[in-house]
């Protein structure tokens, strides 16, 4: 592992521990040339996993883009990373469940809103609006009045839900 500070490439373990419920080892690791600690994470690589996209182009499925996509729908919002790679957490796991090899877009993207919309709804709107190509305020105004029939009332200063 090359150190982030000095770019050695010798170091040592000082501890692991299991996280993410067991899917993953951080590590904590000390370089040997300048002493400047780091943490690693490591994961079990799943088979690969094909994403299909609404006009049919295959690509490779990317966890940093999913990630990367619900933080934009979060920004300013009181969910932390920890939520964030939750929700990104059980996706890929029904993911590998329900259809190792290939999933749609549709697919992920609807997951990602079922869990926004119990997370934060701001957040849900957001993600919404850019997964549904909204193309005015009126799409805002009926997606806001769904959420407000099916909960009865919009939450406001929920604690954030994992």
């Amino acid at each position: 592992m090359r150190c982030p500070n000095c770019d050695h490439q010798e170091d040592r373990v000082i501890d692991s521990r299991s996280t993410k419920e067991g899917r993953a080892i951080r590590r904590r690791r000390e370089c040997i040339g300048c002493g400047q600690r780091f943490t690693t994470y490591e994961y079990v690589e799943n088979a690969s996993v094909v994403v299909v996209k609404r006009d049919g182009r295959r690509e490779a499925y990317s966890r940093e883009k999913v990630v990367g996509g619900i933080s934009r729908a979060c920004e300013k919002r009181p969910v932390s990373l920890v939520h964030i790679e939750g929700i990104v957490d059980k996706i890929e796991t029904e993911m590998q469940r329900r259809a190792p090899g290939e999933v749609t877009s549709m697919f992920v993207g609807e997951k990602v809103m079922e869990a926004l919309q119990d997370l934060d709804q701001i957040a849900y709107v957001r993600f919404a609006s850019v997964y549904r190509h909204f193309k005015d305020v009126n799409q805002f105004l009926d997606e806001i009045q769904t959420l407000v029939s099916t909960d009865g009332v919009l939450k406001r200063h929920a604690e954030p839900k994992l």
